[in-house]
């Protein structure tokens, strides 16, 4: 019951942060802080998110009391936060929502129902897949905030949002992957990413350019295939 209990929490924060909030609430919230309307629209979001996943009013008060310590994070976080530490900071608001999430449940978790609609094996699925859609193109996009890509990418301009849907499809490729055992496939995908995308970059010796879409399909690979590890080792216990 814990398994499923943390999973749907979890659930329920990524959805909230990464896919029911624009771009627009975030700045309007760096700009405006505490006193930004967005920071509150969002805290209630997650609590209704919750509510509805957990669907158990007698946890009201745990539910009440992840969102007031989101509240409190992602306020510190507003306040704290400068364009030297917004990167570190990012990982460490994501890493605090996670802890909370992980200490809270066990206080609660004797008061929970047994009755069970949802698949937990499903969910956690959901759950991976769903991470490396919305959230891992966050994560990266926080990594390379550091370069300014428009310039590296000037005069190599492609279809608007190509690179993250791409990047999106070949993470799900690589984890449908390792989840069948097929990892000499995500050896070919690697291959044949490399042929399309570094071959012409090389004869044009576009230096920077290369360098960017290498690491950014290094550290797209590597987060697929954790995510992949992950979900196979935690099926054992869901």
């Amino acid at each position: 019951m814990m398994t499923l209990l943390l999973l749907k929490l979890i659930l329920a924060h990524l959805i909230g942060d990464f896919f029911l909030q624009p771009q627009q609430w975030v700045k309007h919230k760096e700009k405006h802080q505490l006193k930004s309307k967005w920071l509150y629209v969002h805290i209630l979001i997650h609590v209704a998110l919750m509510f509805v996943l957990v669907w158990d009013l007698s946890l009201w008060p745990m539910i009440v009391l992840v969102g007031v310590i989101h509240y409190v994070i992602d306020g510190a976080k507003l306040l704290l936060q400068n364009k030297k530490n917004k990167r570190l900071l990012f990982f460490v608001d994501q890493l605090l929502h996670v802890l909370t999430i992980l200490l809270i449940v066990p206080l609660f978790l004797e008061d929970t129902l047994t009755f069970n609609i949802v698949n937990t094996g499903n969910l956690l699925l959901l759950v991976c897949v769903l991470f490396l859609i919305q959230p891992t193109s966050i994560i990266m996009k926080t990594i390379f905030s550091k370069w300014d890509i428009n310039k590296i990418t000037k005069g190599n301009e492609s279809l608007k949002d190509a690179g993250k849907y791409i990047g999106i499809l070949e993470r799900l490729l690589v984890f449908i992957f390792i989840v069948v055992g097929r990892w000499e496939a995500v050896g070919f995908l690697i291959t044949a990413k490399s042929v399309f995308r570094f071959g012409d970059l090389t004869a044009s010796k576009e230096r920077k350019l290369t360098e960017y879409i290498l690491i950014g399909t290094l550290i797209s690979f590597g987060i697929a295939i954790l995510i992949g590890l992950l979900y196979l080792n935690l099926q054992s216990y869901v």
